[in-house]
Protein backbone atom coordinates (compact mmCIF):
# COMPACT_ATOMS: atom_id res chain seq x y z
CA UNK A 1 0.00 0.00 0.00
CA UNK A 2 1.43 3.15 -0.93
CA UNK A 3 0.14 4.96 1.86
CA UNK A 4 -1.10 4.41 5.05
CA UNK A 5 -4.47 5.56 6.67
CA UNK A 6 -3.61 7.66 10.01
CA UNK A 7 -6.05 8.17 12.43
CA UNK A 8 -6.40 12.09 12.92
CA UNK A 9 -4.67 14.02 15.55
CA UNK A 10 -7.52 14.90 17.77
CA UNK A 11 -5.99 18.02 20.48
CA UNK A 12 -8.25 18.77 23.60
CA UNK A 13 -7.12 22.27 23.09
CA UNK A 14 -7.63 22.35 18.97
CA UNK A 15 -10.44 21.50 16.85
CA UNK A 16 -8.29 22.30 13.42
CA UNK A 17 -5.48 19.83 14.43
CA UNK A 18 -2.87 22.51 14.23
CA UNK A 19 -0.95 23.59 17.09
CA UNK A 20 -2.04 27.07 18.42
CA UNK A 21 0.99 27.45 21.45
CA UNK A 22 0.65 31.20 21.93
CA UNK A 23 -3.48 30.92 22.56
CA UNK A 24 -3.09 27.82 24.38
CA UNK A 25 -0.84 29.39 26.82
CA UNK A 26 -2.69 32.50 26.93
CA UNK A 27 -5.85 30.29 27.61
CA UNK A 28 -4.16 28.69 30.57
CA UNK A 29 -2.51 31.87 32.21
CA UNK A 30 -6.35 33.21 31.93
CA UNK A 31 -8.04 30.32 33.13
CA UNK A 32 -5.84 29.92 36.22
CA UNK A 33 -5.68 33.96 36.71
CA UNK A 34 -9.37 33.77 36.88
CA UNK A 35 -9.56 30.66 39.07
CA UNK A 36 -6.94 32.53 41.35
CA UNK A 37 -8.95 35.71 41.19
CA UNK A 38 -12.42 34.17 41.62
CA UNK A 39 -11.24 32.12 44.81
CA UNK A 40 -9.41 34.82 46.27
CA UNK A 41 -12.48 37.72 46.06
CA UNK A 42 -14.56 35.47 49.06
CA UNK A 43 -11.99 37.07 51.75
CA UNK A 44 -11.97 40.14 52.33
CA UNK A 45 -7.99 40.42 53.37
CA UNK A 46 -6.97 38.61 50.11
CA UNK A 47 -8.20 41.77 48.04
CA UNK A 48 -4.77 42.85 46.46
CA UNK A 49 -4.28 39.25 44.99
CA UNK A 50 -8.62 39.23 43.86
CA UNK A 51 -7.95 42.65 42.28
CA UNK A 52 -4.50 42.27 40.44
CA UNK A 53 -4.62 38.19 39.20
CA UNK A 54 -8.70 39.65 38.26
CA UNK A 55 -7.06 43.12 36.48
CA UNK A 56 -4.12 40.78 34.11
CA UNK A 57 -6.91 38.00 33.58
CA UNK A 58 -9.07 40.06 32.16
CA UNK A 59 -5.97 41.81 29.69
CA UNK A 60 -4.87 38.33 28.65
CA UNK A 61 -8.46 37.15 28.46
CA UNK A 62 -8.89 39.83 25.90
CA UNK A 63 -5.91 39.72 23.86
CA UNK A 64 -6.57 35.92 24.09
CA UNK A 65 -9.55 36.37 22.40
CA UNK A 66 -8.22 38.68 19.88
CA UNK A 67 -5.75 36.10 18.46
CA UNK A 68 -8.08 32.79 19.30
CA UNK A 69 -8.34 30.59 16.42
CA UNK A 70 -10.76 28.03 17.52
CA UNK A 71 -14.32 27.76 19.16
CA UNK A 72 -12.71 25.93 22.22
CA UNK A 73 -9.82 28.45 22.94
CA UNK A 74 -13.14 31.54 22.83
CA UNK A 75 -14.96 29.03 25.55
CA UNK A 76 -12.13 28.96 27.98
CA UNK A 77 -11.20 32.01 27.73
CA UNK A 78 -14.82 33.37 28.34
CA UNK A 79 -15.02 31.12 31.18
CA UNK A 80 -11.90 32.59 32.33
CA UNK A 81 -12.64 36.52 31.36
CA UNK A 82 -15.81 35.87 33.51
CA UNK A 83 -14.24 34.69 36.58
CA UNK A 84 -11.13 37.49 36.24
CA UNK A 85 -13.82 39.92 36.12
CA UNK A 86 -15.86 38.70 39.47
CA UNK A 87 -12.52 38.54 40.85
CA UNK A 88 -11.61 41.91 39.89
CA UNK A 89 -14.92 43.70 40.71
CA UNK A 90 -15.17 42.13 44.32
CA UNK A 91 -11.46 43.00 45.04
CA UNK A 92 -11.81 46.02 44.07
CA UNK A 93 -15.05 46.43 46.25
CA UNK A 94 -13.08 45.33 49.02
CA UNK A 95 -10.24 47.50 49.46
CA UNK A 96 -9.16 47.82 45.61
CA UNK A 97 -5.32 47.59 43.80
CA UNK A 98 -3.47 49.45 46.06
CA UNK A 99 -5.24 48.59 49.51
CA UNK A 100 -7.18 51.17 50.21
Amino acid sequence: MAQAMRPPQISLLSTDGKPHPLQDTLMAVTLTLGAVAFVTAFFHNLHLISSWAGLIGILTGAYGQFVSVTTRERFALIIGLGASAIGFYLGMFHGGLFGG
